[in-house]
């Protein structure tokens, strides 16, 4: 087993002269400069006491307690459980890679294998009392990254400003054929027929506006690899707009797609950079592009022989 106290590299380490609650300490010694930037060393596990990691605001010390600021530790943002990887972890926020396969939150048909109720199970082990809030949700067959609240103020605060909160959260996705334009923002508007499929209107029809900005990276073969950068966030919003222009999103039968090469829906959620709603800290995540998406766009050796030999 791995001891983790090989990895770490202590800063600076300073002893507790009176009982004290920890946040007050770390302010009152000035190991940075603000609030924010203290409260942010307990968020990214920078600091134990007595050599154990320590994230609440109000741990009481003692006197005699040695208190260290750790250097930042990428490694213990991640944590496994099956079916998706928790990246990122404090008093406010949880962030969470999914895999494809794998529900956001409950329906009528399943209500036991979901990332909400993961979350739930693993927050109630450290308090009973704990919950964690959805704040957005990804399809069960589309992966990447996911953002959970632990409190029901911030989800309301997440709510009201979204835009304000989440600079950037881009997706990838695989199409099949070759998109008309490199570049474009696709408008429509989207409503919900009786089997729960949404239906895309190039025209205002009542249903809900919808707005996406594409762009093609590369093509190759039948598909395309485009990213996607969303201005509403509409229930399979991506998917039925590229229904409509011809470029169904690769193994995405429901909206269009001929053949499901890689049994999954070829989208992710890549990339997400976040203002941190306590902090003020401007938080970046990647989450790798799925190999099994890769796939779809490397050519054959024996395709590029026939190219060559042409």
């Amino acid at each position: 087993m791995r001891n983790s106290s090989k990895r770490d590299t202590i800063l600076q380490e300073i002893k507790a002269d009176k009982t004290i609650q920890l946040l007050d300490f770390l302010i009152e010694k000035q190991v940075r400069k603000s609030r924010n930037a203290i409260k942010s060393l307990l968020a990214h596990k920078q600091i134990k006491v007595n050599g154990k990691l320590i994230t609440q605001f109000d741990f009481e010390l003692n006197k005699g307690d040695k208190v260290a600021v750790m250097k930042f530790d990428q490694s213990r943002k991640e944590k496994k459980m099956k079916g998706l990887k928790i990246v990122f972890e404090d008093e406010d926020l949880i962030i969470v890679d999914k895999e494809a396969g794998f529900l956001s939150v409950s329906t009528d048909k399943e209500k036991m294998r979901t990332v909400y109720g993961l979350l739930n199970e693993y927050v109630k082990k450290q308090n009973r009392n704990a919950r964690v809030f959805v704040l957005h949700r990804l399809d069960r067959e589309v992966s990447g990254l996911l953002i959970f609240a632990r409190s029901a103020e911030l989800q309301d605060i997440f709510q009201k400003n979204w835009d304000n909160l989440v600079k950037k959260y881009l997706y990838t996705g695989v199409v099949e054929g070759i998109p008309a334009k490199k570049e474009d923002t696709l408008v429509s508007w989207l409503t919900e027929n009786k089997n729960f499929v949404m239906m895309s209107s190039s025209y205002d029809n009542g249903g809900l506006k919808s707005v996406s900005h594409y762009k093609v990276f590369k093509s190759v073969g039948h598909y395309s690899l485009l990213q996607f950068d969303l201005e509403t966030r509409r229930k399979n919003q991506i998917r039925v707009q590229m229904q409509q222009i011809g470029c169904p999103i690769v193994g995405d039968k429901k909206y269009g797609a001929s053949k499901n090469p890689i049994k999954r829906i070829a989208l992710h959620a890549g990339e997400l950079q976040l203002k941190h709603p306590t902090t003020g800290e401007l938080l970046e995540f990647k989450s790798s592009f799925p190999k099994v998406m890769q796939q779809l766009l490397m050519v054959k050796k024996k395709e590029e022989s026939d190219k060559l030999d042409k």
